[in-house]
């Protein structure tokens, strides 16, 4: 049989670093596996390639199905997209899977016995990364939240759990807020819950369920949770089982996986033959149990625990009086090299010979629900004076069945009977409904944006307001 090609990239940062220790103990397994180069991030931005991933790379993996990345850089607040998100949203890389556990007494952590899972959705949320400026005072990051998308990471959750005999699934979600995208995720697992009965089944608030993860981790096994949410909450975790150094990730999509360390590039330590190499050694754990290498995974997952309990520590977890030997990137790796084929004496060792990936169902579209176009919002850019006098321009616009409802300023009711001491910016939405909640067109809206050319105020977006079989596809007004 022919070895098994996997892409691999090296990084930015500690990333070269961990990389070569990760992929020298790999080697030292024996695991009959090639390793193909592929460049992504800064060094690709350089050469005008906005996306940061050359073609030659887009094809290596997408011929090898396989990508081991050590940490990318991202620019902060500005500048290119980050290319974590792009490969997970072009290859459907639909769920992230980070366990969380901790490794005590060997690794300190206020939480011993802590053992979580948390099922991360890869490819919407508000890493869709839609955004615009409407006014010099106001910007807008679109979220978006799908049913297809839903089901396919709940279902995951649920069958990660069966599969590895976790006892109990959480989704966590802020619903109470965003009623609409948060409020599908939470109706899809309350679904799609119903077809495992044997998995306890609870749902949490996300601001509480992270605050609980900090201080109660132990309440969890398996937690499902939104795009945004699950990146933040993976971080804490991480961090309260030990270090964020320690965690890696998996990314898997119907046909490709790509697998990382979850943390960055940490620039400042970069080359100085200190950092831990543990995360992405726990995520090409995985990988290797992903492509079938399971004798190799369990191999370098006991070498790695009998490591770790023999007190053979880089800087970030080393402890006086509870380790025993302060070792650099390659010194870790070499320790773990040595031992292969060891298994740990006190920590519980791992056996992954029944290890199988997960088969998920194709998603079967729904039938088509019953739409009705109600209304619209008309979102204005307008700094000339009070609500009330907007709303006094705004109520010359009229056609048949369309008139102003309602105008909030960052979603707050300010007309009719706004309050004032609410805050206004420039940017106003401007609900048009008709009197008796009646279907409209939009011929319509069209007459209704004509009439609003001629008066001063920037229409700058519109949202159509429907209503789907009976139930609105809307939010209302806060203070409405």
């Amino acid at each position: 049989m022919e070895k098994k090609v996997v892409s691999v990239a090296y990084g930015n940062g500690i990333g070269p670093e961990i990389m070569d220790a990760t992929i020298k103990i790999i080697e030292a397994t024996g695991a009959d596996i090639r390793f193909e180069k592929v460049e992504l991030g800064e060094d690709v931005y350089r050469q005008g390639i906005m996306s940061g991933v050359a073609k030659e790379a887009w094809d290596s993996i997408r011929r090898n199905k396989i990508l081991l990345k050590a940490p990318v850089a991202t620019p902060q607040g500005g500048g290119f997209k980050s290319v974590n998100v792009t490969l997970r949203k072009s290859l459907g890389l639909f769920a992230n899977v980070r366990p969380c556990q901790t490794y005590h007494p060997y690794v300190h952590s206020p939480h011993p016995g802590m053992n979580l899972v948390i099922i991360r959705e890869n490819e919407e949320d508000l890493y869709a990364g839609i955004e615009h400026q409407h006014t010099d005072e106001v910007v807008q990051c679109i979220k978006l939240i799908s049913k297809p998308g839903c089901e396919k990471i709940v279902r995951f959750a649920f069958e990660y759990a069966r599969l590895y005999g976790r006892k109990k699934v959480t989704c966590m979600t802020k619903d109470n807020i965003m009623k609409q995208t948060d409020g599908m995720f939470h109706q899809t697992f309350d679904e799609i819950g119903k077809e495992y009965p044997e998995i306890e089944q609870e749902h949490q608030i996300i601001d509480i369920g992270a605050a609980n993860i900090s201080a109660y981790p132990h309440q969890f096994d398996v937690i499902v949770t939104l795009n945004l949410y699950g990146d933040i909450i993976s971080d804490i975790a991480a961090q309260v089982s030990g270090s964020v150094g320690l965690a890696g990730s998996a990314n898997i999509g119907e046909g490709h996986a790509m697998f990382e360390a979850i943390h960055g590039t940490a620039p400042d330590i970069a080359g100085k033959d200190i950092a831990n190499p543990s995360g992405l050694l726990q995520a090409a754990t995985q990988m290797l149990n992903y492509i079938g290498c399971h004798k190799e995974a369990e191999a370098i997952e006991n070498a790695w625990l009998r490591t770790i309990e023999d007190g053979v520590h880089t800087r970030d977890i080393y402890k006086e009086g509870l380790s025993k030997e302060l070792v650099g990137t390659r010194g870790f790796a070499e320790a773990v090299i040595h031992r292969l084929g060891k298994s740990p004496l006190q920590l519980k060792s791992v056996d992954y010979s029944k290890a199988v990936n997960i088969q998920l169902k194709p998603y079967e579209r729904k039938k088509t629900v019953k739409k009705e176009l109600l209304g619209v919002d008309l979102f204005v850019d307008w700094s000339k004076g009070t609500p009330n006098a907007l709303a006094d321009e705004l109520l010359k616009l009229k056609t048949d069945h369309l008139s102003l409802k309602m105008i909030t300023n960052r979603g707050v009711k300010v007309w009719p009977q706004g309050m004032e001491e609410t805050f206004c910016t420039n940017h106003w939405r401007c609900r048009f409904q008709s009197d008796k909640m009646e279907e409209v067109n939009n011929r319509e809206i069209l007459d209704l944006l004509t009439q609003a050319w001629h008066h001063p105020f920037d229409v700058i977006k519109t949202e159509n307001l429907y209503m789907f079989d009976g139930k609105p596809g809307f939010s209302m007004g806060q203070g409405q």
